[in-house]
């Protein structure tokens, strides 16, 4: 799998773009400022609706245009599809496949599977649970499109369960009056089984990522390790094992709400479920977070996102790799290292504001970025 063209229009600093890739290892080069990601980041959106820097659309609309374009070739095993995403702040974003109208735009997930890898990601390590579930959660969508609306439906559900949670707390101790807990009970079996759902596919993607995490830390560093990740989950005491089939799940979620419905009155909010879980990282004796030094927490970080590629490479198809100023923050051997385990990747795109961060064995095609302008070098 790899991207043949890339089009933009008024997405970023770009007013217009026409890009022209091909297998094997591209790597964009300039200064800060001057554009590179931007053009990584329309990859990436194209392979998972979002961006790996901004949590809304609107900043990737150029400053005064009323909507962006990115349109890209995919080629996978001699096909290719072209999907085009129009990036409307305000209104529905709209897509096509093949010039004709897709239902909704995440019908486009699944054409492109992309990694990439920033140094946003160090918060996997360093950051809250939260960054380390949408990694989970954004790998799950990427192995089986069809996931983002099974997470869809249990944010729905979570959102309309925590409004009655606060409409409850509100009465309990605003209004001194007994709260009517019929209707939040049937917000807890909706929650329990579409939580199951998720809980059951994050709890096999660790499965299956554990060992690849491991392999790929040891790949990169001799420092520290084993890295061994374990799930944390809000619906059993920590350290325990939850058993993965749907309807057991259900189970222990509904019994965790019960036990937690007297907190979760009181701060009117829901405490039990897969938004609060967590991917702990083990290094080692100790936990990554607050333990591990800066080079280690990097060749953590790093190993997840290899780990992800290693896995969805086993589902059959090379992901698009995309190391987006990944090099400067690394010394000269993990850099060696991390260089000779993605050269053989089907796609690799990098961006570098030095072209001398780039370890010789990556080589490849070089373009050169200067204010939002790409040259081929």
């Amino acid at each position: 799998m790899y991207v043949s063209h890339l089009q933009l229009a008024d997405f970023r600093s770009y007013e217009s773009a026409l890009l022209e890739l091909a297998p094997g290892v591209s790597v964009f080069v300039g200064s800060n400022g001057q554009g590179k990601t931007n053009l990584v980041e329309a990859i990436g959106y194209v392979a998972t609706l979002g961006s790996h820097r901004v949590s809304s659309d609107t900043p990737l609309v150029r400053m005064g245009a009323p909507r962006a374009i990115v349109r890209a070739k995919v080629v996978r095993d001699d096909r290719s599809m072209v999907v085009d995403l129009e990036l409307n702040p305000g209104r529905a974003n709209r897509a096509r496949i093949n010039q004709a109208a897709a239902g909704r735009p995440r019908d486009v997930l699944g054409i492109l599977r992309t990694v990439l890898f920033a140094p946003e990601d160090l918060a996997l390590v360093k950051g809250d649970p939260g960054e380390r579930r949408r990694f989970l959660d954004d790998l799950l969508v990427a192995r089986t499109p069809r996931m983002a609306g099974v997470r869809s439906d249990y944010d729905r559900v979570l959102k309309q369960r925590n409004a009655l949670l606060k409409s409850a707390s509100s009465r309990m101790f605003k209004q001194r009056a007994a709260p009517d807990l019929s209707t939040l009970e049937v917000w807890d079996d909706h929650l329990a089984e579409a939580g199951a759902e998720l809980l059951a596919a994050r709890l096999a993607l660790v499965e299956e990522l554990r060992p690849r995490i491991g392999a790929a830390y040891a790949g990169l560093t001799d420092s520290g390790g084993p890295a061994v990740p374990h799930y944390r989950s809000s619906a059993a005491p920590e350290g325990a094992g939850l058993p993965e089939d749907r309807p057991r799940l259900a189970d222990a979620l509904r019994a965790a709400m019960a036990e937690a419905r007297d907190k979760e009155l009181q701060r009117g909010i829901s405490l039990v479920g897969p938004h609060r879980d967590d991917l702990h990282l083990q290094l080692g004796d100790m936990p990554a977070k607050g333990y591990a030094s800066q080079g280690e927490s990097w060749s953590y970080a790093l190993s997840l996102k290899l780990a992800a590629f290693e896995l969805l490479r086993a589902d059959g198809d090379d992901p698009v790799l995309i190391l987006d100023d990944v090099f400067a923050e690394l010394d000269s051997e993990r850099r060696r290292r991390l260089a000779e385990r993605v050269r053989d990747a089907e796609q690799v795109l990098v961006t570098a504001a030095v072209a001398e961060d780039i370890p010789e064995e990556l080589d490849g095609a070089r373009f050169g970025v200067r204010e939002g302008a790409v040259e081929g070098e």
